[in-house]
């Protein structure tokens, strides 16, 4: 799973810590083992982007239908005016392809940069070049992976990324380019949004693909399912 702020700066980038941190709450409650593999902080609050594994029996199957753009409304803890704003994420969802899978990748297609890991995680991770990105120079792809503290399991790992994002664009094989792929994807912004989390001027989060709703009762504060 990879969450990428969108529209909205801070408040986005907030908001993209929000949902990371919102699933991997329910991972763990259902079971589930989260293992971050990439994590990038964002200036002020936040996160730029991160990247994260879900293990567990059909843990691919009850979130692939959390792929998308997701929206929330709220007064803003960043504003001193205290004004409401709307911030976009957007999260991708694939599965892990295992080693038996055979998917051929050229090694002359893929360009590898390493570099120093951030955050967390020791001197040994911070003060050596243990990081790994790897390019896909013919679709475009990057993936990374910064957590462990062998360089030669951080590319392992981000070859298994990789893997799972082509596998993804060979099961659309019937678009013609790559470009016909990207152009379906939706801007991180208005109007691309599959759910909405609303906290002001009313309690609300609806999903926009079935119109399902879950709204709070201002009443007995309880939540109302329509």
């Amino acid at each position: 799973m990879t969450i990428h702020p969108g529209a909205g700066g801070t408040e986005a980038q907030d908001w993209a810590e929000m949902l990371y941190r919102m699933y991997t709450r329910w991972a763990n409650k259902n079971g589930y083992t989260v293992k971050e593999l990439d994590y990038l902080e964002g200036e002020e609050a936040g996160l730029k982007s991160v990247t994260f594994e879900v293990c567990g029996e059909k843990a691919y199957g009850y979130l692939k239908g959390e792929m998308g753009v997701h929206r929330l409304v709220r007064i803003s803890p960043f504003d001193s005016g205290g004004r409401r704003h709307t911030s976009f994420a957007s999260l991708e969802v694939l599965p892990e392809i295992s080693d038996d899978i055979d998917l051929y990748i050229n090694p002359d297609d893929i360009k590898m940069d390493v570099y120093r890991a951030s955050g967390a995680g020791g001197q040994h991770v911070n003060k050596t070049s243990s990081a790994v990105r790897l390019t896909h120079i013919p679709t475009g792809i990057v993936v990374a992976c910064q957590t462990e503290r062998s360089q030669i399991q951080n590319r392992e790992n981000a070859m298994k990324m990789l893997k799972s994002k082509l596998l993804d664009l060979k099961e659309r094989e019937h678009k013609e380019t790559i470009d016909e792929l990207k152009g379906v994807q939706r801007e991180i912004a208005w109007g691309s949004q599959i759910r909405s989390y609303v906290f002001c001027p009313y309690t609300l989060v609806k999903d926009h693909r079935t119109n399902y709703e879950v709204r709070k009762c201002s009443i007995c504060y309880g939540w109302r399912y329509r």
